[in-house]
């Protein structure tokens, strides 16, 4: 008897299932993004509709209303705010990669702390005043506050490398806090220049867009091709050596990237904390543990999550905003207590 039935397809490789998924979520991060956009874009004090939105994008008119809203506020803040999401997202992943930490970010490892106060010593004794200045200072302020934190943190006995960083992280955070709070108090104009840029905020930040951009974009563009790298250093030092990786020089590149992109988000909105914890974990629970794909899902997460959360402050109050800092701190914190529990690497 023929056997009629159809053939039996071979299954997928895990090489293909992987490519397939990493695909599917790339595309879905990418219209998240745009969505994100989207909504920055129309949502506020006033709702503009869609197609208003669509009309004004497509045929500008300097003298309507509306139109000026876009183009001088709304336009700049979200693209600031992906810009800054993304840089935060990678930062993060590229950091938890590196210290093999799952509660690194740059804002629990003090070194977006580090990047504020460098910055807040810039405008009070050096009379900086525009934002190229301040992405220098931060970048000085970041490296410096990671080299204390891996420094400090690698030689404690929390029982864990990855407690001790947290740990040291947390309380050169405060020092660097209290620092920053100290000095702005008893000087009322930098007070009233510094009190919403120390939580972090996208308000009235429109003008830097063209200072801060090329930074944000060439550390973006360095840390893209970092994925293969970031996986083999995950298989241990020996291993790394074993495929020809240049371990020290990779490490210190990489870090390199991640401190570039925490000093030109700092100096762009001010410290905003969680987006890159936040954003390291939902990219990973989407595309495993890869980093050729998670790394760039993370930079679109992180995005969305700061552009989100700009847009949500907006629309919270019936009059004013929630800065942004805020909004992240309240998503944030309670993830980074599951996540720690979760992981087991606190005890409570």
């Amino acid at each position: 008897m023929t056997d009629t039935s159809p053939p039996v397809r071979a299954p997928l490789s895990p090489v293909r299932t992987r490519l397939s998924r990493g695909a599917t979520v790339a595309v879905i991060a990418i219209a998240a993004v745009i969505a994100t956009l989207l909504a920055g874009i129309a949502l506020g004090s006033r709702d503009i509709s869609p197609l208003e939105v669509v009309r004004i994008l497509l045929h500008p008119d300097g003298q309507a209303y509306n139109s000026h809203v876009l183009w001088t506020e709304r336009i700049p803040r979200t693209l600031l705010g992906i810009a800054v999401g993304a840089a935060l997202g990678a930062s993060g992943m590229i950091m938890q990669a590196l210290t093999a930490n799952p509660l690194a970010d740059p804002g629990i490892l003090g070194v977006e702390q580090g990047a504020a106060m460098f910055v807040v010593f810039g405008i009070m004794f050096l009379g900086v005043t525009d934002v190229s200045g301040y992405f220098w200072l931060a970048l000085a302020g970041s490296a410096l506050a990671a080299s204390l934190v891996y420094l400090i943190g690698t030689r404690t006995d929390a029982g864990s490398s990855a407690v001790g960083l947290v740990l040291a992280g947390v309380a050169l955070a405060a020092v660097m806090s209290s620092l920053i709070t100290l000095l702005v108090v008893r000087d009322k104009e930098a007070f009233a220049h510094l009190r919403f840029w120390s939580v972090g905020q996208l308000t009235g930040r429109a003008d830097v867009m063209d200072q801060i951009m090329p930074f944000v974009l060439c550390g973006l563009l360095l840390a893209l091709p970092l994925g293969g790298t970031l996986n083999i250093l995950g298989l241990g030092d020996d291993t790394a050596r074993a495929l020809g990786v240049r371990v020290e020089r990779a490490r210190l590149f990489s870090a390199a990237v991640a401190v570039l992109l925490c000093a030109a988000a700092t100096a762009a909105v001010g410290p905003v904390a969680f987006v890159g914890l936040v954003a390291a974990h939902c990219a990973r629970l989407l595309t495993g543990p890869d980093h050729r794909w998670s790394l760039p899902i993370s930079m679109a997460v992180g995005a969305v999550l700061l552009t989100a959360s700009d847009t949500a402050g907006r629309l919270i109050l019936d009059h004013g905003e929630i800065q942004v800092g805020l909004m992240t701190a309240i998503v944030g914190t309670p993830f980074f207590v599951w996540l720690a529990r979760r992981r087991d690497l606190v005890k409570m």
